[in-house]
């Protein structure tokens, strides 16, 4: 796989399907170097008093076309063209083609493949025109054919080096964005493990604080109030002991749905609820997954119903069958409208989270003077009962 994929980025670079840009300080430097090598062009011409002004000029225009692979590599290789075919005019043609090798490194740094491409036919037809052309002397174009190639490979070179980097600068932003999310998925999974525990055991507390003024009710308050706290303790500790292990990909499975319906069923009679239970909790055709994930939902509505439910009577029902194992809780509305009491919904959203990511469905809300949640999940049939149903079939 590596070396798949560093075939992949070889083949990126050697593609050169897309224009590259000069950098800041690449740009400076090409600048300074141009500016410098025409202060010299201009201070040797007024400096010799027999110097040929005409081709000393198309030195110096060659020369300044350097400064436009700034702007465009395609505008500065047509200019640089031009200055080559005037040169004809002042037989400065050798001038121009130095100017030419030394733009190789340019054009192989900033040009697509067709450019690049155009431009080395174009040299090549130069150097030939130069080598049997009718010049006062004769020139030895294999220098330039050299130089050209030394400066295309710098060109090169340089353009490898900094696709390198920018890949790596891609891979350090994907890399740190990773962190982040799991960062982000880590306090989230914290924050969900504090709602669906410790949450829950600070609702007992706040309601038997409040009937601690009920003399009659005070000492089963009180031992409310103990087991909730000792739980909610217990809970923390969990929670911490997990967060030091690292990051999760997944939830921890825990979770009993019988000591859940049980516990659920406890706390509701505490806070003066009746409470009917119909189905079987222990039911072996129950997975293991679906037992966790119904757990949740019935301590999560128990705590909604010690937050927001009306006098009255609850019914819970787990109903299992070969396909699906659905739990439904039914408790009485309170007097105040239930849009009008104060509520995150994170309870109502991590129960549909959970419910849904297990391929199931989820539904809450008002049915007559009710409110009643509702979990279905499905039930993975065993080998042994598919052959057995394949074989009655």
């Amino acid at each position: 796989m590596a070396l798949d994929r560093s075939a992949r980025s070889a083949s990126d670079i050697l593609r050169l399907g897309r224009g590259e840009k000069l950098t800041v300080v690449e740009r400076i430097f090409l600048l300074a170097i141009v500016s410098g090598v025409i202060l010299l062009d201009v201070f040797g011409m007024l400096s010799t008093p027999d110097a040929d002004l005409l081709r000393s000029a198309v030195s110096i225009l060659a020369t300044a076309t350097l400064a436009l692979f700034v702007v465009s590599p395609l505008v500065a290789t047509c200019a640089l063209g031009l200055a080559f075919a005037v040169s004809f005019i002042v037989d400065a043609q050798t001038l121009v083609l130095t100017t030419a090798a030394v733009a190789a490194a340019l054009v192989m740094r900033l040009g697509r493949t067709s450019l690049i491409l155009s431009y080395t036919a174009g040299f090549l037809v130069a150097t030939a025109v130069i080598a049997y052309g009718d010049t006062v002397a004769p020139v030895n174009v294999g220098i330039y054919l050299i130089a050209a190639t030394v400066s295309g490979g710098v060109g090169f070179a340089l353009r490898m080096a900094f696709a390198r980097g920018h890949r790596l600068e891609q891979q350090l932003a994907a890399s740190a964005e990773q962190e982040r999310q799991a960062v982000l998925a880590e306090r989230r999974w914290i924050a969900g493990e504090l709602h669906d525990s410790i949450a829950h055991h600070l609702t007992i507390v706040s309601l038997h604080v409040q009937m601690l003024d009920d003399e009659q009710a005070r000492p089963d308050s009180q031992e409310a109030i103990r087991v909730a706290a000792r739980k909610a303790m217990t809970d923390l500790r969990f929670v911490i002991d997990l967060a030091e292990d690292g990051p999760r990909g997944a939830e921890v499975q825990i979770g009993d749905l019988a000591a859940a319906l049980a516990e659920a069923r406890e706390e509701l009679e505490a806070a003066g609820h009746a409470v009917a239970f119909q189905g079987d909790p222990r039911d072996e055709r129950i997975p293991r997954s679906a037992e966790i994930i119904l757990a949740r939902v019935a301590r999560e509505s128990a705590t909604n119903i010690l937050k927001y439910a009306g006098a009255g009577a609850i019914e819970m029902q787990l109903s299992v069958t070969d396909e699906t194992a659905m739990l439904t809780i039914g408790s009485p509305m309170s007097a105040t409208a239930r849009r009008s009491l104060s509520s995150s919904r994170t309870g109502l959203e991590r129960m549909a989270e959970r419910v849904l990511g297990g391929s199931g469905e989820f539904s809450a809300g008002e049915v007559g003077d009710r409110w009643v949640v509702m979990a279905r999940l499905p039930i993975a049939r065993r080998p042994d009962a598919a052959v057995e149903s394949v074989r009655k079939s």
